[in-house]
């Protein structure tokens, strides 16, 4: 599996935390003037949409996540599942 070292982070990009799917939604690069520099994130848990702070060390790797966006068009709720359709093929 792909991963990403702290000079690749950016704000969309999506992560694997604790085994969870995470998006990084704010990185901020501090170097300070005595020791080693830094990377303060900001993260989004795509599963239960809490937002977490972490701070990486540089030259750190985090792995990939892999998750695709499509766009999906709500159709209805029977109660107990969401059903969506792919407004592309209509499945």
């Amino acid at each position: 599996m792909a991963s990403y070292s702290t000079n690749e982070f950016r704000s969309g990009l999506k992560v694997m935390l604790d085994g969870d799917p995470c998006v990084i939604v704010e990185n901020e690069f501090v170097k300070p003037g005595k020791g080693q520099a830094f990377n303060r994130v900001r993260l989004r848990n795509l599963k239960t949409g809490r937002v977490l702070e972490k701070t990486f060390k540089s030259g750190e790797s985090i792995e990939a996540a892999d998750v695709i966006d499509t766009d999906m068009q709500y159709l209805y709720s029977d109660g107990e599942l969401w059903h969506f359709m792919d407004p592309a093929t209509f499945e």
